[in-house]
């Protein structure tokens, strides 16, 4: 299975009403909250076997798919 599905599996089991592949503005635009950050980090962890610290945790990082996979690729080099 591609990272890519991996990551939209991963997301769908935190927000299965969000549009993860086809929103761009996932944090600026308010449809992810604090909450949801927190839910997607825990979730990431687990499907990439990766720990995402707390100072990581941007609006930025998680705009958007590319920008959530850009942060999982960080840390699965790390």
């Amino acid at each position: 299975m591609d990272e890519k599905k991996i990551l939209l599996d991963a997301l769908a089991e935190v927000r299965d009403d969000v549009d993860f592949a086809g929103e761009e503005h996932l944090v600026e635009d308010g449809i992810l909250d604090s909450l949801d950050l927190t839910k997607i980090i825990a979730s990431l962890d687990e499907a990439f076997d990766i720990h995402i610290p707390a100072g990581e945790i941007e609006p930025e990082n998680f705009d958007n798919l590319q920008a959530i996979l850009d942060l999982v690729h960080r840390y699965q080099k790390a």
